[in-house]
Parts: structure tokens; C-alpha cells; sequence
């Protein structure tokens, strides 16, 4: 294998943030940071995806309610990460918050490995067949909730902070999804056929490989310090504002409100949407310090930070319409598991796939054309229109599987077993292959569209948290799933415990008018909403129009001889890849080994900087940073 050249090590290592180690960082942590993903998404994946199943067969819950406690659990899994990042970012680094919370998955660990093994932690096993079946004891009940509640506290602590922490790393998160999706196919086998003790098991020594394998790597991360939560700034403004409520804005003039001082200063105005929030800016007598300056306070905010709340606050609207497209997918897919459960799930004589297993399917295809789209179809859309792509498909799914639970209910009562629980109904589970798949397509559109969405249009000082704002979109919208299942639960005869004896069918077709209203709500939303970067808008457009963009902002900046300065390569392309992140690490070492070929500068930090962010996906910021050595190399 070729060795780096020596350069390109140092521009990987390089970072303004981390603590003075320069020999930290960069390709050699890769080994622990993805080995302890590994193990700790093997040990979620495996309790968290197949919980329907072990609460009906284990623990006699009836199987709606354990629909419902597993779209509480998964609510909780994609809440818990805000608060994971929050006390990673503003008290504890990434580095501690990952190390407490792998500590206590595996306390959750053992105590699910403790329940499926021994017997007095989980109620007597029901006959099949049998309508009275003993449920959990208080104690057996506390047990079960307090395991999947540190199980949960794991998961939730770790998912994106370990992601921020290895971003370097895993730039393409879908590249390892077939590895897991096949992973996750063996580990349902293994509870299902083999003994939920077992699987478990499986779950526990992966999260001890995950935990000590970052353990490891201790000495040889690159740490960053906690710099404070950027929401902090919007609970500021908000305070702010409340406490200035009662000053008049009528006379305010622009010299009338704070920009921050000297290097801190910003030539952002104040406008007038929403201006009732500019209080928060307008300096007051009070808030003058002994010197005669301002500063930052909980009474007074810059007009910076004022406006990015105001950014927030427009992108809201289009932002709620992600949890109505979340809710349908959320029942859904506990739904399809109770199908699964009472559906022929034979291939051939002799396996059986478990009802867990089915999800993987729309796992798989969520990954098959992350694939295409990223390849063939992603440079032609905006994200808008991937996002209104995504509710079109989820909506036929919808349509699917209402059409499907139909043919079921048909054979059902063609065999007479609409009073016979437990009962086999002889047609192929495969059948819900097909919707899952479907729901798989329009997640493949529509969550790396909001993702892309969020992260261009979001504040600066919130970009990082983009992504975790829609995990907390999944998960209000898991939550709201388990008020709608009670609700019809409640008001309907919809979901009896024996769902041969309901009408699921008349419940994906409410969740499908429910994503038809949801989408003409987005279409209106979509409409009036304002791109804030409409000049920078890199999500959209062909490859074309943003190598042209690059090519303007160049010459816009008095560079056009760095498009020729280079003898033969085409300058612009290698910008263009370097500031979209993707394959950014790659082309930022082009660009460096080139400008070492050509002349030797001092600003590597520059590089190593950009080589940081844009892996990140802050291509926003390394836009900048990479005009920034352009306009070095162009001063041969």
C-alpha cells in the first residue's frame, strides 16, 4: 500500500479547536471510532428493532400496546441525542459524554440479558391459542422499564456525539448501512430461532467490544473543548426580549441596537419581521458596563444573534411538516410487525424470517437508492423537491399496505379464523415487502433532503445541530404515532389485540389522508418559503450551474487567473468537490499537494481547517476557507 505523502498527514491532523497534540487525530483513531460505533449500533439494533416481538412472546403484552410502548422507546431514542449534544457541547466534550453513556447501555444490556434468562424477572410463558395469558408482576413490570430505560439513556447519549466526534470518519454513513442491515438480519435469527437469551447476549458483548474499543483510543483522539450549546443564544434573546417588553421600538434607529464588539462585531441589521425580538439588541442604560461598553448578557443580545433566531423561526413551518411525515411511518412500521406475527414467514421448509427481521427490508432499500439518487438523480433536485418526492412516495406506501391488510383480512375470514388467535393466516408475509421497500424509497428522498435543507438554511452558530433537529423531528413524531394509536385505539374497533379481528386497513388509509393533508400543507409551506442563502444555494441545480457558481464567485473576487494558474487542471472542479463534502478529503488533498508543487505558503492551517469542516459537511465555511488559499495560490 502507497504511504501518504507527509503533507497530507499534516493537513488531516490539523484543527483550531482541539487541544495542542499535534500527533492526535486523523487516520489512526479511524479503528476505534468505527469500531465502537459498531458494537454500540450492533447492541441498540438489536434490542431496539426487535422489542415488539420479545413484549408480546416474553412478557404477554397485548400486542397494540406493545406497539405503543416500542414508538415511545424509539420517541425517546431521537430525543435523548439533543440532550447528549447539548451536555457534550456546553459541560462534558464528546470524549466523556460517550464514555458515561456506553457505560450505561451496558448496564441495560445486562439487566434484558438478565430478564431473558432468568424466569421470575418475566411472567409465565401463554399457551398458543389460549386468550387469558398471565401478565408481568409491578416488579417484573419495573424491571422491564428500568432495563430499557438505561438502554435507552445509552443509545440516545451516544448516537450523534459519537458522530460529531468521528466526523472525519463517517462522512457517508450509508456506506456501512448494508453491513448492519445484513448484521441486524442474523441477530433477529438469533432472538427469534435461537433463544432471546442469546440474542441478548449478542447485544451485551457488542457493547462491551463498542466501549472498550473507544476506551482505546483515548490517547490518540483529538478532544475539543465544550464551547457552550448555541441554543443558549436563542434562550438569551428570548429572556431578553421578555425583560425589554415594555420599551417602545417606535424611535429606535440602527446606532440604537448592539453588534457586538470588536473582532465579535457583525454588520447584520435588524429587520423587521418579527420585531418585537429586536428588544433583545436595543441597548439600554442599564445594560452600559463602568467603562462605557456593552457586552452580552442575559438582558442584552447582538443584532446577530437576534436575526438567527428570526431564521429559525421562518424555517419552523416547513421544519413541522417533517412530523406528520414521520407519525404514518412510525405506526406503520409497528404495525407491519403485529402482520408479520400472524402471516405465513416461511421460505422453504425448513426457516422461518422472524417478524423483526422485516424492517430490514426497508433498511435495504433505503440504501439501494441512497445509492441511485446520490449517483444519478441527487444533482438535479433541490431539496424542496427531494422533501415533496419523499411525502408523494410515503403516501403510495400508505396506499400499499392499506391494500395489502385488505387481501389479508379476506383470507382470514375465507379460512374462519377470525376467532382463532395464534392461528397461522396462509399468505405469504412477503406481501409487506412491498411497502416497506416503498417507504424505504421515500425515506431515501425525503430525511437526507431535510438534513441538507436544515443544515443550509439553519444559522451558522446552529448548523451543527441541523441533524439533530431532525432526529427530534422522528422523534415527536413517534410519540405522536402513540397518541393517534390510543386515540383510535379508544374511539374505534379498529386494533383489538387480535388484529384479525380489526380493520388495520381503515387505519393506513386514515394515515394515508393524513399524509395527503400533510402534503398540501408542505406544498403551501414550500411555497412561501425563502431560501436565506439564495445565492449559495449548492444543494440544488445540475453540477453544471455549480460549477458556474464557483467559477462567479472567483472572478466575483478578482481571481480568474487561479482558473488557469494551474497548468491543465480544471481549478474550479477541485474547489467545486472540495466544499460539498462527500468525497471532500480526497480533493482537498489534490488541492494541497498541487499548491506544494507549485509554491510553498504558510497557510496549511487554512487547509487543515477546510480539510475539518467541509468533512463535516459545513461546506458554507470551507467555501470560505477555500477561496481564502485560492486567493494565495493566485499571488504566485
Amino acid at each position: 500500500m502507497e504511504a501518504k505523502p507527509k503533507e497530507v498527514e499534516e493537513v488531516e491532523t490539523c484543527s483550531e479547536d482541539a487541544e495542542d497534540h499535534p500527533q492526535r487525530g486523523g487516520w489512526k483513531t479511524f479503528p476505534f471510532i468505527s469500531g465502537s460505533v459498531l458494537g454500540l449500533s450492533v447492541a441498540a439494533g438489536g434490542w431496539a428493532s426487535n422489542l415488539i416481538v420479545f413484549l408480546i412472546t416474553k412478557f404477554n403484552v397485548k400486542s397494540i400496546s406493545a406497539a405503543q410502548i416500542n414508538n415511545i422507546i424509539l420517541g425517546t431514542n431521537n430525543l435523548l441525542p439533543i440532550a447528549g449534544a447539548f451536555i457534550a457541547d456546553s459541560f462534558l466534550g464528546s470524549f466523556s459524554v460517550v464514555s458515561i453513556f456506553s457505560f450505561i447501555s451496558l448496564l441495560g444490556m445486562i439487566m434484558l440479558t438478565l430478564i431473558a434468562t432468568i424466569h421470575s424477572l418475566r411472567p409465565s410463558s401463554c399457551p398458543p391459542g389460549s386468550l387469558r395469558c398471565e401478565g408481568p408482576s409491578k416488579f417484573q413490570h419495573s424491571v422491564l422499564y428500568a432495563a430499557l430505560t438505561l438502554a435507552s439513556l445509552g443509545l440516545g447519549g451516544t448516537r450523534f456525539t459519537i458522530a460529531t466526534m468521528g466526523a472525519d470518519q463517517f462522512r457517508k454513513p450509508q456506506d456501512q448501512g448494508v453491513f448492519f442491515n445484513w448484521y441486524f438480519m442474523a441477530l433477529y435469527v438469533a432472538n427469534d430461532n435461537v433463544g432471546w437469551g442469546l440474542g441478548f447476549g449478542i447485544c451485551f458483548i457488542a457493547n462491551v467490544i463498542g466501549l472498550l474499543v473507544f476506551l482505546l483510543g483515548k490517547r490518540f483522539y483529538r478532544q475539543v473543548k465544550p464551547k457552550g450549546s448555541p441554543f443558549m443564544s436563542i434562550a438569551r434573546v428570548l429572556v431578553a426580549s421578555v425583560w425589554k417588553m415594555k420599551i417602545s421600538l417606535a424611535a429606535s434607529r440602527d446606532s440604537d441596537y448592539f453588534y457586538g464588539d470588536g473582532a465579535l462585531a457583525d454588520n447584520t441589521v435588524p429587520t423587521k419581521a418579527f420585531r418585537f425580538l429586536n428588544r433583545a439588541a436595543l441597548k439600554i442604560e442599564e445594560n452600559k458596563q463602568f467603562d462605557g461598553s456593552y457586552e452580552k448578557t442575559w438582558k442584552l443580545c447582538t443584532v446577530k444573534e437576534v436575526e438567527d433566531l428570526k431564521t429559525l423561526i421562518k424555517i419552523m413551518p416547513l421544519w413541522s411538516t417533517g412530523i406528520f411525515l414521520s407519525t404514518p411511518i412510525g405506526i406503520s412500521s409497528s404495525l407491519t410487525i403485529l402482520q408479520a406475527l400472524t402471516m405465513d414467514r416461511h421460505l422453504g421448509p425448513h426457516f422461518t424470517i422472524p417478524a423483526g427481521s422485516f424492517l430490514v427490508f426497508n433498511l435495504l432499500a433505503t440504501t439501494i437508492s441512497i445509492f441511485i439518487i446520490d449517483r444519478f438523480i441527487l444533482h438535479k433536485l433541490r431539496a424542496l423537491q427531494r422533501i415533496g418526492i419523499g411525502h408523494v412516495i410515503n403516501i403510495v406506501a400508505l396506499v400499499g399496505s392499506a391494500l395489502i391488510e385488505r387481501r389479508r383480512l379476506e383470507v382470514v375470514r375465507a379460512h374462519n379464523l377470525t376467532n382463532q388467535p395464534g392461528m397461522m393466516v396462509p399468505m405469504s408475509a412477503l406481501w409487506l415487502v412491498a411497502p416497506l421497500s416503498v417507504v424505504g424509497i421515500g425515506e431515501a428522498f425525503h430525511f437526507p433532503g431535510q438534513v441538507a435543507l436544515y443544515y443550509e438554511e439553519f444559522p451558522k452558530p446552529l448548523k451543527s445541530t441541523s441533524t439533530a433537529m431532525s432526529s427530534l423531528l422522528i422523534g415527536i413524531g413517534y410519540y405522536l404515532s402513540t397518541a393517534i394509536t390510543d386515540l383510535v385505539d379508544r374511539t374505534t374497533g379498529w386494533l383489538p389485540n387480535d388484529i384479525n379481528q380489526g380493520r388495520l386497513d381503515n387505519v393506513f388509509w386514515m394515515l394515508a389522508v393524513i399524509g395527503v393533508v400533510n402534503f398540501v400543507y408542505y406544498l403551501i409551506c414550500a411555497k412561501f418559503f425563502k431560501y436565506q442563502n439564495q445565492n449559495n444555494n449548492w444543494n440544488g441545480g445540475s453540477r453544471m450551474n455549480r460549477k458556474t457558481a464557483v467559477k462567479r464567485l472567483l472572478l466575483k473576487r478578482g481571481m480568474g487567473n487561479v482558473l488557469v494558474a494551474v497548468g491543465g487542471v480544471d481549478m474550479e472542479v477541485l474547489l467545486l468537490n472540495a466544499v460539498q463534502g462527500g468525497e471532500s478529503r480526497i480533493f482537498v488533498h489534490k488541492v494541497v499537494l498541487l499548491g506544494r508543487m507549485l509554491k510553498p505558503h504558510p497557510h496549511d492551517h487554512d487547509l487543515g481547517r477546510l480539510a475539518q469542516v467541509t468533512a463535516q459537511g459545513e461546506y458554507e465555511v470551507g467555501k470560505e476557507l477555500a477561496v481564502k488559499r485560492c486567493e494565495t495560490e493566485g499571488k504566485f
